[in-house]
C-alpha cells in the first residue's frame, strides 16, 4: 500500500469543533473530516477493494464514501495527520487475512478420561447422601 498515492485520493473538510473552548471555538475550524471514495480508488486491487468494503462497512455512507473525523487537538494540521493515521491503521487491519481454522478431532483417550472422572465425581457425591 502506497500511502502517498492514497493521500492524493482523500478529500478533507475543516469544520468547527464542538464542546467547550470559549470564543476561540466559535472562530476557528479545527475539526477535520476525511472523505474517501473506496469504489473509485486506484491504489488497491479488486480483491483488496472487496475486502475493504466488507470490513469498513461501518464507516461507509450510502454512496460508498468512507468518512472519518478528528477533533482531538486544537490544531487543524495535527487533526489532519491523526485522521490520516486512523485511516491507514484501519486499512492495514482490514487487509490482514485470518488463518482458516482447522478442526481437530478429540482423542479417544481424552474422552475416556473425562468419562472416568465424571463417574468418580458422581460416586463421591452419591456417598455423601443420607441413607434412609
Amino acid at each position: 500500500m502506497n500511502v502517498q498515492e492514497l493521500i492524493k485520493e482523500l478529500n478533507f473538510k475543516a469544520v468547527r469543533s464542538g464542546g467547550a473552548g470559549g470564543q476561540h471555538v466559535n472562530k476557528v475550524s479545527s475539526k477535520v473530516v476525511l472523505f474517501w471514495n473506496l469504489a473509485e480508488s486506484k491504489v488497491f486491487s479488486a480483491d483488496e477493494q472487496s475486502r475493504l468494503e466488507k470490513k469498513l462497512s461501518n464507516y461507509q455512507s450510502k454512496e460508498g464514501v468512507i468518512i472519518l473525523s478528528c477533533e482531538e487537538t486544537r490544531s487543524q494540521i495535527k487533526n489532519k495527520e491523526i485522521v490520516i493515521q486512523k485511516l491507514v491503521a484501519l486499512i492495514k487491519v482490514a487487509l490482514v487475512q485470518q488463518k482458516i481454522r482447522k478442526e481437530t478431532k478429540v482423542p479417544k483417550s481424552v474422552i475416556r478420561k473425562n468419562k472416568e472422572n465424571k463417574i468418580k465425581l458422581s460416586l463421591k457425591k452419591n456417598l455423601r447422601k443420607r441413607i434412609i
